[in-house]
């Protein structure tokens, strides 16, 4: 990095400055990039990004600690720009940070550039002091005679503890290092393990691989020479704090046992979790896809690559013609997979396996397949679904290089499908005349294939488990995916009640249709907008015709993911004028950009996070990303006519946040020259939001409530996990208090209260969230007519009474019964 350069001895900290973690030197720096001082491999990132170590040639390892106590900012003002197992070159950027918020927030700034002690290598040849550039010799390294060190001979004694970890940052760069100062009168061998990982105790740059957090349990285990005074010397040390011990009240309890799909004890019932609602009634017939058979021999480097890239090069060709008419969900997914075949690890891997002897089919399987299963293996429930996506990639690819196709997927009208899994570009074949609805033993509720069944409107069920294969083919089934059930081989009589619904549904929606061009009224007049969430031109031009009055929640992540460089100014403006457009004229709410560590962009990195739903999201991104957040303003600014576009801002907690934005985007309006007023409004989708709902509906214009966010956090249940995801339910009574609360705060202000997330497309819902004061609906476009129908048949006296209610109600379970009755 460009700076002052300084012996270790003038940092002011003694961790560095007594080379208790290694030799080196250090920079005061006067530019906010730090650059790879060598080639090497990333080995350790700390999810803050204030710290990197690298691995080079000959067992170097370098560690580059940007400013002093960083990890306390939490990673505010750093922004990585490489991960770990990125190879880089001597030179390359790995971390940019905002030199002034550093400043500010850090005790110092000073950066040590380290050897973490290796044996036999000697640092010399240091520079002394004096202004350097990237790209100086700061000083050399030479391989000399092993370094003598403590003797570990095993003399048989040994020694374990389990320690709780309590310290607020967890075991980073001053904690790692104070423990290996600790043993050094010790001759034992230490070794401390988190899970399946070890490392040992002396090396501060293994353990910091660890990633051991605050509420960690690790076990230290040492063997040897005093093996049971070091392993509590060592323990008293880490339960200690070392200066750094997290208020116990903030230490993380430990995690809940698994909550699963509850068992159905009825005989002929089984249960799973909903991926698309709806009802069907069909035959069961099962569906498994063969493997392929592969010859993993190649015959020839040069034929089996040219073999690779031309079947990688046709599946490219069809995915880029299907995204040529693709709209919604679909564009999305086919635009994820269309990037994954550009990536460059996976191409590279596969080469590898060609260069080493394998076929090109058996080397694309090769490279996809550890991809796959490692995402299904990481503990995140949404990474784990998007694993379905690299084994169909595998699937599609493998297929046209070795010249073979999956027989079409065809099958007997009013066919109830079950499958072990499906993957997304099964899905898509599936003929909804044919195919009534679907359900597999695995899979997740947020997965592509969940996505895809909801667009297309086939109702489907996943995560039924080992039950489902017990199913007889051709048995008579009651698929009621908003139950979550199957009922295999009814009686007549309940055969025939499901049949009923399914057509008393079939003559309402088409009554709904027909009637979907009237303004959205309750039966007394009471005004209620219908408003419909969008992803596309093509949405909105769909929306207008199911009579919608506008769009309550355009998600614009469309525009900034699957892409190496985030979208101009005026791709934006023209993208969000052209859905303005079809609209044709309509209020058009356009959610600024909601992407996190669950979905980030390659251009915005975001560190690893152990729960991305609490760490850097939604707003938060835009606040840390000020340039991305100020071109996306623009770009809204720029929709004609002036105020028809209005801005909500994502994952609000404070009106702060509001604040921040609210300068930005005045300041903009001022240097447009732009007089008229642009309505800003909030997404509640945090009890914090709902909580203050008053204070944040004094600077908002408008409240849009976000169920499915509001309800995860409230329930403190991932929506992405499987193994909770039957607990998950808008309808909780804690969910509809704090709408209710969110109501009152913001009428107390004279602001209307929208709903744009799930709730506002769930029939039982919607009278229960008119009357508790919710005046705009944002449904999904399928489910616009139905809405206004169903609006037009309440009062708003009867949705107030039916509203108290259900806020008396005990469960969600007990909600939806009284939903069920009040809308039969």
């Amino acid at each position: 990095m460009a700076g002052w350069l300084m012996p270790l001895e003038e940092v002011p900290d003694p961790v560095f400055a007594q080379r208790m973690l290694g030799d080196g030197v250090a920079i005061d720096p006067v530019e906010g990039c730090l650059y790879a001082p060598c080639d090497g491999e990333v080995t350790v990132l700390q999810p803050t990004g204030h710290a990197i170590t690298l691995r080079a040639g000959d067992g170097v390892e370098l560690l580059m600690h940007i400013g002093i106590d960083t990890v306390q900012l939490g990673g505010a003002g750093f922004d990585p720009q490489v991960k770990v197992g990125d190879r880089v070159r001597a030179g390359d950027v790995l971390i940019r940070f905002d030199l002034d918020a550093v400043v500010c927030g850090a005790p110092s700034i000073v950066t040590p550039v380290l050897l973490i002690s290796q044996d036999g290598l000697i640092l010399t040849g240091k520079r002394g002091s004096g202004m350097v550039a990237p790209g100086d010799p700061i000083f050399t390294l030479q391989r000399g005679a092993s370094a003598a060190g403590a003797a570990t001979e095993g003399t048989g004694e040994t020694a374990v503890r389990d320690v709780r970890v309590p310290l607020a940052h967890g075991i980073h760069a001053r904690p790692a290092a104070k423990l290996r100062e600790v043993l050094v009168p010790f001759a034992a061998k230490v070794t401390i393990t988190k899970g399946e990982q070890s490392a040992d105790a002396r090396s501060p740059v293994r353990l910091m691989t660890l990633g051991i957090k605050l509420g960690d349990t690790i076990r230290i285990s040492a063997e040897g020479g005093r093996a049971e005074e070091a392993a509590a010397t060592l323990a008293a040390l880490i339960e200690s704090g070392m200066g750094e011990k997290a208020d116990p009240a903030a230490a993380p309890a430990p995690p809940p046992p698994p909550v699963v799909a509850p068992v159905s004890h009825e005989p002929g019932v089984l249960t799973g979790v909903t991926a698309a609602p709806g009802l069907a009634i069909g035959t069961a017939r099962f569906f498994r896809l063969p493997e392929l058979t592969i010859d993993p021999v190649g015959k020839g480097a040069s034929l089996e690559r040219a073999r690779l890239e031309d079947g990688i090069a046709r599946v490219v060709r069809v995915i880029e013609a299907d995204l040529g008419h693709a709209t919604g969900p679909m564009r999305s997914i086919l635009a994820a997979h269309r990037a994954m075949l550009d990536d460059p690890e996976l191409l590279e891997a596969a080469r590898a396996a060609i260069l080493d002897g394998a076929s090109a089919g058996h080397a694309w399987r090769l490279a996809l397949r550890p991809q796959a299963d490692a995402m299904r293996a990481s503990g995140d429930a949404h990474l784990a679904e998007r694993a379905d996506d690299m084994v169909d990639l595998e699937r599609r690819v493998v297929s046209v290089i070795e010249g073979v196709q999956d027989a079409p997927l065809t099958f007997p009208p009013d066919t109830i499908l079950l499958a072990d899994d499906l993957l997304p570009s099964q899905v898509t074949a599936l003929d909804p005349l044919q195919v009534r609805g679907f359900a597999t033993v695995r899979g997740g509720p947020t997965s592509h294939v969940a996505i895809l069944a909801a667009s297309l409107g086939i109702p489907a069920l996943v995560a039924m488990g080992a039950p489902l294969r017990g199913v007889a083919e051709g048995e008579t089934l009651i698929l009621d995916a908003g139950a979550g059930t199957i009922r295999v081989a009814p009686d007549d009589a309940r055969r025939a009640e499901a049949q009923a619904r399914v057509d008393a549904r079939a003559a309402a929606l088409a009554a709904a249709r027909a009637a979907a061009g009237a303004e959205g009224k309750l039966a007394d007049g009471t005004r209620i907008e219908v408003f419909a969430n969008l992803g596309s031109v093509g949405d909105a031009e769909r929306a207008v015709a199911a009579g919608a009055e506008g769009s309550g929640l355009l998600r614009t992540e469309f525009l900034f993911l699957d892409r190496e460089t985030p979208p101009s100014v005026a791709e934006q403006t023209a993208e969000y004028q052209a859905i303005a457009d079809a609209l044709q004229g309509r209020p058009l709410i356009i959610r600024l950009l909601d992407i996190g560590g669950d979905k980030p962009a390659p251009y915005l990195p975001i560190a690893a996070e152990e729960n991305p739903a609490l760490g850097l999201r939604g707003i938060r991104v835009g606040l840390a990303h000020r340039q991305v957040l100020e071109d996306q303003l623009r770009a809204i600014l720029g929709v004609r006519p002036i105020g028809v576009a209005r801005i909500m801002l994502p994952m609000i907690a404070s009106v702060g946040e509001l604040r921040s934005v609210r300068a930005v985007l005045d300041r903009l309006r001022g240097e447009l020259g732009i007089g008229e007023k642009v309505e800003l409004g909030i997404m509640v989708e945090t009890p914090a939001a709902a909580a203050t709902a008053d204070l944040l509906a004094a600077e908002a214009d408008f409240l849009s409530i976000g169920t499915n966010d509001l309800t995860q956090y409230t329930l403190a249940m991932d929506r992405g996990n499987p193994a909770v995801a039957s607990g998950i339910d808008g309808l909780h009574p804690a969910v509809l208090r704090l709408i209710a609360d969110t109501c009152r705060g913001a009428a107390a202000k004279g602001r209307w209260v929208g709903v744009c997330g799930g709730l506002a497309s769930d029939p039982l819902a919607v009278p229960i969230l008119v009357g508790l004061g919710v005046t705009e609906l944002s449904a999904t476009v399928s489910m616009v007519p139905e809405v206004k129908a169903l609006l037009a048949s309440l009062t708003l006296e009867r949705a107030r009474a039916h509203a108290a209610a259900a806020l008396a109600c005990a469960t969600a379970a007990d909600i939806r019964r009284l939903a069920r009755e009040f809308t039969a």
